[in-house]
C-alpha cells in the first residue's frame, strides 16, 4: 500500500469513527451550528453597510460590539461551566447564539447595531469555550483524535450558511426572514437532539472543578500572540471578504459572498484532516505551514486584479488559517496549573479579540488606506509569528 493509500486509509478511518460517534458529533454539530449563523450573517454585511449608510470606518467602530461583547463574557465563562455543568450551559449558550444572530439585521441605527453585536458576542464566547472544553474532555475521557474534526464542522457550517446566503440574496428574501427562520431552526435542533446527547459529556472533566478565568503565564501569551494572528486571518476572511470583493474588486453581491464560501470550503477540507495531518507532521510544523501560506494568501488577495482571483485568495487563506485553532485550543487546555475551562478561557479572551477586535481595526485602516493596506498588516503580522512558534511549548502536543 502506497503512502497516498495509507493516509487516505487513516483519514477514513478518523472521519468514520468521528461520524458514528454520537457524543462527538453531537459536539461537532455544536460547533458547526454556531459557524451556520455566522456565516449566514457575515453575507450580509454589505446590506448593513448599505442599509445604515456607513463608511469603512463607521461600520469598523459598530463592529466593535462584538468584541466588547466578548470581553464582558469571556473571564466569566469557566465559572459558568463550573456552576451549571458543561452540558447545559453548552446548551444555553447555543439557543443563546442562534437568538442572537438574528437580531442586527433588524436595527435602524448604528449604536443599536453595535448593541446587538454586543449581545451576539457574549453568546459566542460562552459557547467558543463551553463547546471546546466539550471536545477536549471526550478526548481525553476516551483517547480519540475529534478537535481538529469539530472546527472542521465549524468550517463545514460556515460555508453552508454563507453559501445559502449569497443564493438567497440572488433571491431578493429579505435578511430578517431568513436569519429569524434559521434562528428557530436552530434552537430547535439544540433543544430537541443536541440536549440529551451533550449529556453525555464525562462529568469529571467539567470545567476542571470549579476553573476561573487567570492571567496567562508565559508561553500561553505565545499560544495567545500566534491565536490572535490566526483570528486576525479568520475574521479578514468573515467581516471583509465580501466587502473587499464588492467595494474594492467590483463583484456583485451575490458573487461577494462566495469569497468567505470558498474560504470555508478550503478550512472545512483542511480541519477534517487535521486529525490525520497533526500528529503525522506534529503541531509545531503545522503552525508553521499555516503561518506562511496565511501571508502568501493575503498576498493574492492583495494583489488581485479581478474577483476571481480575490476568491482564490480567500480559498488559499482558509487552508492556511485552518488548523492554528484547534491546535492552539488543545494547548491551552493542556497548559499545566490550569483546569481545561481556565486554560481554555483565559486563551479565548485573548486570542479571540484578533477575531472580533481585528476586522473593525481593519475598517479604520481601510478608510484611510485602503483594505488591501488592513490585509497588508495582517500578513506582516502572519510571518512575525514564526520565532514565536519556535519557542512555545506546547505541553505533550502530537
Amino acid at each position: 500500500m502506497s503512502v497516498l493509500q495509507r493516509s487516505l486509509h487513516t483519514l477514513g478511518g478518523n472521519l468514520r469513527r468521528f461520524f458514528t460517534h454520537r457524543l462527538a458529533l453531537a459536539i461537532g454539530i455544536t460547533f458547526a451550528a454556531d459557524s451556520l449563523m455566522f456565516g449566514s450573517w457575515v453575507a450580509y454585511i454589505p446590506f448593513v453597510k448599505t442599509k445604515l449608510g456607513l463608511n469603512d470606518a463607521e461600520l469598523g467602530l459598530a463592529l466593535f460590539g462584538m468584541p466588547l461583547g466578548l470581553l464582558a463574557m469571556n473571564p466569566f465563562s469557566a465559572g459558568a461551566i463550573a456552576r451549571f455543568g458543561l452540558a447545559r450551559t453548552t446548551v444555553g449558550a447555543t439557543v443563546a447564539m442562534a437568538i442572537a444572530f438574528a437580531l442586527p439585521v433588524w436595527m435602524p441605527e448604528r449604536w443599536s447595531f453595535m448593541a446587538a453585536l454586543f449581545c451576539v458576542g457574549a453568546a459566542v464566547a460562552l459557547m467558543n469555550v463551553a463547546m471546546n472544553t466539550c471536545a477536549t474532555a471526550v478526548e481525553r475521557a476516551e483517547g480519540i483524535y475529534i478537535m481538529s474534526s469539530c472546527h472542521g464542522m465549524w468550517s463545514m457550517g460556515g460555508m453552508l450558511g454563507s453559501g445559502s446566503a449569497a443564493a438567497l440574496i440572488a433571491l431578493d428574501v429579505p435578511p430578517q426572514l431568513h436569519l429569524s427562520i434559521l434562528s428557530l431552526l436552530v434552537i430547535a435542533l439544540t433543544l430537541i437532539w443536541l440536549r440529551p446527547a451533550l449529556a453525555q459529556v464525562p462529568r469529571e472533566e467539567h470545567a476542571g472543578g470549579g476553573a476561573r478565568f487567570s492571567w496567562p503565564n508565559r508561553m500561553l501569551l505565545f499560544m495567545i500572540f500566534i491565536g490572535l494572528v490566526v483570528s486576525l486571518g479568520e475574521g479578514v476572511a468573515f467581516d471583509w471578504s465580501a466587502v473587499y470583493l464588492r467595494d474594492t474588486l467590483g463583484a456583485p453581491e451575490q458573487i461577494a459572498a462566495l469569497g468567505f464560501t470558498c474560504f470555508s470550503l478550503t478550512m472545512m477540507a483542511m480541519r477534517f484532516t487535521g486529525d490525520v495531518l497533526i500528529p503525522r507532521f506534529g503541531e509545531r510544523n503545522m503552525l508553521y505551514f499555516s503561518a506562511l501560506l496565511t501571508s502568501f494568501a493575503l498576498l493574492v488577495a492583495i494583489m488581485a486584479p479581478a474577483p476571481v482571483v480575490g476568491i482564490a485568495g480567500f480559498l488559499l487563506l482558509g487552508a492556511g488559517v485552518a488548523l492554528g485553532a484547534p491546535i492552539l485550543f488543545n494547548a491551552a487546555a493542556r497548559v499545566p496549573g490550569l483546569a481545561p475551562g481556565a486554560g481554555l478561557a483565559t486563551y479565548a479572551t485573548f486570542s479571540f479579540i484578533g477575531f472580533l477586535a481585528g476586522p473593525p481595526l481593519i475598517g479604520f485602516i481601510g478608510e484611510s488606506y485602503g483594505l488591501r493596506a488592513g490585509f497588508a498588516i495582517v500578513a506582516l503580522l502572519a510571518l512575525c509569528t514564526l520565532p514565536v512558534i519556535r519557542h512555545t511549548r506546547l505541553y505533550g502536543g502530537r
